[in-house]
């Protein structure tokens, strides 16, 4: 039941539509003012009233009854509080009925979202910088699939540039084949971190560095080859830890993909008057109000960037997937840069411009510093995974030694604490990462959501399915409210995690429910209750339980039955 839509049709202003009435109703911050609220400043100027006097006419021209409890005017705000009885029994029945599907959507239907997420670099260790971005993408994809939309989740690898040709410079002159097959990315990375040093003191290799990658860029068979054999290796090991995180993508073109599909961009920049010399380079100018330094297309060696890279990969994607949005989840430190080559594309005359979104998110340093793969000061994902689950399993076996699964369970605890550590905040925040914090049975971590979950299903265990007549007596109180009212949000939740693309708004929901239902568990008696009253509990614990599944599916943690 959609209890906006049943109070804004309740509601007439002058000059104002339902549907902006409905787009203006939210929740209070104190929920004991109610359970919606509609805010009265923005009428005051066309009714020429007060904002105060404008929630004192709208209320007296309400009447309660059926889900509306009570209508109140508070400093210009109407507050409405939901018959908390006739809601639970609605809510609890949509769930029942829907189930996995509950809190899904069909507004995304016959739209295609691209998100291109993780982007991983070739023959680079898949570190713990990478688990902010990676974590973002994959929870948008799951959340925008389960919105309806038709979606489609990108890996741009970083499967070119001059790297590579230091790496087999690297290779040849230090790497050992049956060292590499055996030690993979970890081999490569030592290597490479060797060449950077030996480059300090010896310039001479950047020079060979550059010859070998124009030799990949000719065609040579052997750099082909070598090159083909990077890719194999680094893809082989990340695939490992994708299957660790529950990520999934679609498609794995990365920058040389786009090699060839460059110069038809470059070609129209130039026919569209856009693209002009500057000392040899090649560059698109912004005007003066746009305050941007122009746009570097080709450098005067001839060499493409990043920025020529994107826009032959947008209007590819744009070609192929006729997308309706196009979201990028990179970094803050590439604002300027998405600002620059998405300004491009309006200038060329495109109104998919306006599809294509930054989703920036902040960056991940781990409590003794930051990370730099040319200095070798990574931490490989991998390893930050194994470490957790290490962790997990040591609690579990202080807390409960006779779980029967253990090393399955720690698997889905520690990875789970990883990933909901990275979710718990706003993405453009940076994060500290800490073992003991996202580990924590206590407090608002994936562990703490998990073991709600786990208790939900350790009571339904305990107590039987639901047999004979629902006392709804048993909900009637302001602990079951509680829940009922945060279950009811779930739809709403969701929906405004995809408008702006932040999934730590199902993360901050699975916290705030799994709190709601551990007050109601200690303050109200389930299983030794007479058997209506048990059953009104138990519906609303299955519902719980069910609940928190969907919220953490779609933030890519698994849900343990037991821990």
């Amino acid at each position: 039941m959609d209890y906006k839509q049943i109070i804004s049709d309740l509601i007439n202003i002058e000059g104002t539509s339902k549907e902006e009435i409905y787009s203006l109703l939210s929740f209070p911050k104190d929920s004991s003012m109610g359970d919606y609220c509609l805010p009265c400043f923005k009428f005051a100027k066309t009714l020429r009233k007060s904002p105060i006097q404008i929630a004192q006419d709208i209320q007296a021209t309400i009447s309660v009854g059926g889900v509306i409890e009570s209508v109140e005017a508070v400093s210009g705000y109407v507050n409405f509080k939901l018959n908390k009885v006739e809601l639970a029994k609605q809510v609890l029945q949509d769930i029942d009925n829907e189930k996995e599907m509950y809190g899904s959507s069909k507004i995304g239907e016959g739209k295609t979202v691209c998100i291109d997420f993780s982007s991983v670099n070739i023959a680079k260790p898949f570190h713990m910088g990478h688990m902010l971005n990676t974590a973002i993408g994959s929870a948008l994809y799951k959340l925008y699939k389960y919105l309806g939309y038709n979606v489609v989740g990108i890996n741009h690898l970083g499967d070119w540039g001059t790297q590579f040709g230091k790496l087999i410079v690297a290779y040849k002159k230090w790497g050992n084949k049956e060292d590499i097959e055996k030690r993979g990315v970890k081999g490569l990375l030592d290597i490479y971190v060797r060449f950077h040093k030996e480059a300090e003191s010896d310039p001479t290799l950047d020079d060979e560095a550059r010859a070998w990658f124009k030799k990949i860029e000719d065609n040579n068979e052997e750099a082909i080859n070598l090159w083909q054999w990077f890719k194999e290796i680094t893809l082989k090991e990340v695939d490992k830890v994708y299957k660790r995180l529950n990520v999934t993508f679609d498609s794995y073109n990365g920058e040389s993909f786009y090699n060839d599909k460059m110069e038809s961009v470059l070609d129209e920049l130039r026919q569209k008057g856009l693209l002009v010399e500057s000392e040899g380079a090649q560059i698109v100018k912004f005007k003066d109000e746009d305050k941007m330094p122009p746009c570097l297309l080709v450098r005067s060696d001839g060499a493409t960037l990043y920025a020529t890279r994107d826009l032959a990969a947008a209007f590819y994607r744009k070609k192929t997937y006729n997308f309706d949005k196009c979201l990028y989840v990179v970094a803050y430190q590439q604002n300027l840069h998405f600002k620059q080559w998405f300004k491009v594309v309006e200038m060329m005359g495109y109104d998919w411009y306006k599809d294509l979104y930054h989703v920036a998110h902040g960056m991940v340093s781990l409590e003794d510093g930051a990370l730099s793969t040319r200095e070798g000061h990574v931490v490989f994902l991998e390893d930050v995974l194994n470490t957790s689950k290490e962790k997990a399993l040591k609690v579990i076996e202080e807390k409960n030694p006779n779980l029967p699964n253990k090393e399955e369970v720690a698997e889905q605890v520690g990875v789970g604490a990883v990933m909901f550590g990275m979710l718990y905040n706003s993405r453009i925040k940076d994060i500290t990462f800490s073992y003991d914090k996202v580990l924590s049975f206590e407090g608002e971590t994936g562990p703490y959501v998990q073991y709600t979950y786990a208790r939900c299903n350790s009571l339904i265990e305990k107590c039987g399915l639901v047999q004979g007549e629902i006392d709804y007596k048993g909900i009637d109180n302001e602990d079951a409210a509680d829940v009922i009212i945060v279950l009811d949000r779930f739809k709403d939740t969701l929906l405004d995690a995809a408008n702006k693309n932040e999934p730590y708004i199902i993360s901050r929901y699975a916290i705030e429910l799994a709190q709601a239902f551990n007050k109601f568990y200690f303050n109200c008696n389930i299983a030794n209750e007479e058997q209506g009253i048990k059953n009104s509990r138990l519906l609303l614990t299955n519902a719980v339980k069910q609940v928190l599944k969907n919220a953490l599916n779609l933030i890519g943690i698994a849900t343990p039955n037991k821990m």
